[in-house]
């Protein structure tokens, strides 16, 4: 059963332009650069995301979201706890981030 994964962060102000587009690039590039240990191919469904632009004012600082789709709790769990391009990015990115969100959910299951 498919896993939805969203990510909302805050960037920090100061940080630069530049920095905040190759952070948003490496993380839509997961897609393929996470393997999966078996199969040695791209196991992420789908990955979206970019700059917040609600017109409604509830962000609460969160800046960027992200949604990366699952086709199980298997994958997204290795995704969250073992994959090694997963980890390399979060490290890649923990200077910028002054907040983070993370929900998951099974489509349908309420």
């Amino acid at each position: 059963m498919a896993i939805i994964h969203t990510v909302l962060f805050q960037v920090k102000a100061d940080t630069k332009a530049e920095d905040v587009k190759a952070a948003c690039d490496g993380f839509l590039a997961l897609k393929d650069k996470c393997v999966h240990p078996t199969t040695q191919s791209p196991y992420i469904k789908s990955v979206t995301g970019g700059k917040d632009n609600s017109p409604e004012g509830f962000q609460n600082g969160i800046t960027h979201g992200f949604v990366v789709e699952f086709s199980s709790a298997e994958d997204r769990d290795y995704y969250v706890s073992t994959d090694p391009a997963h980890r390399a990015f979060v490290q890649s990115i923990g200077g910028l981030v002054e907040k983070l969100i993370v929900v998951d959910y099974t489509p349908g299951v309420y």
